[in-house]
């Protein structure tokens, strides 16, 4: 019944590292999204942690830190709901599915689709400076509005399934596909990340995947981070939220590229 709470095991130094990481996890989703790269690999350190509740924890602490991060944006930077709820709506329904088919898929296939595709984007960004600076958008009606709900159903499957670079994703295709500056992308992205989050978790409760007390825990380092994030992203504006953006992105393919290294490439060369 412990393991309910806390994770037989677990020392007050690994949970102070764990807290530390989802702290800066928040602030890294709330500026451009990423922060599973920060708090998952994280939490795959804790003792008696099964990377099924390492993953369900991760979703609970995160939807503290998405949400804090969606209503600081709300009040500052005052996005259009008429585009992100439906997104949000799409994506909780797709990252539920996602979910239920998690344990299917073998994720050492889809790592290096997704490692080029974040390749893709960074030169993509990197050589358009211009690229988000203000919000022109592509569309306008319905075909904007089915892009959108387009966007919200696949990146909202590819969290359920896999996760890392949820947020990134979701910014990248506010601003390229529907045309919004990178400020506006990333209040959105916020609103439908916590869909995505709570649409994983409508799966890994009833599942009893959770670990409660632990993901409470992150919860509220999550939400202090969120905070932080989400105000230094609205006072610094959208120059700074491109150049964090590029710096996750590196940092989930030098991450995942070290993963397509350890489990595809180097067992091939012996």
């Amino acid at each position: 019944m412990s393991e309910f709470f806390l994770p037989d095991g677990l020392t007050p130094s690994v949970l102070a590292f764990v807290l530390v990481a989802a702290l800066a996890a928040g602030w890294v989703d709330a500026v451009v999204g990423g922060g599973g790269l920060v708090q998952l690999p994280a939490l795959l350190l804790v003792p008696g942690l099964s990377p099924v509740q390492a993953l369900a924890t991760n979703k609970l602490g995160s939807v503290f830190g998405t949400t804090t991060s969606a209503v600081t944006y709300q009040r500052r930077v005052h996005p259009d709901l008429r585009t992100a709820l439906p997104m949000a709506a799409v994506a909780l329904a797709a990252s539920a599915g996602g979910a239920s088919v998690a344990a299917l898929l073998p994720a050492p296939v889809f790592k290096p689709v997704i490692v080029l595709a974040l390749v893709g984007i960074a030169l993509f960004t990197a050589f358009r400076p211009a690229l988000g600076e203000v919000t022109a958008l592509r569309h306008a009606g319905r075909r904007h509005h089915g892009t959108a709900l387009a966007v919200g159903a696949g990146i909202g499957f590819y969290d359920g399934v896999l996760g890392p670079g949820t947020g990134s994703f979701l910014v990248f295709a506010l601003v390229s596909l529907l045309g919004y500056d990178f400020l506006n992308a990333s209040a959105k992205a916020k609103i439908v990340n916590v869909a995505t989050n709570l649409g994983a978790l409508a799966f890994f409760v009833p599942h009893g995947s959770v670990v409660w007390g632990l993901g409470l825990l992150l919860g509220a380092a999550n939400t202090l981070g969120g905070y932080l994030g989400s105000r230094t992203a609205t006072s610094r504006g959208t120059g700074f939220i491109r150049a964090v953006f590029l710096v996750v992105v590196t940092a989930l393919i030098v991450r995942l590229g070290w993963d397509v290294w350890t489990e595809n490439l180097r067992p091939l060369l012996g």
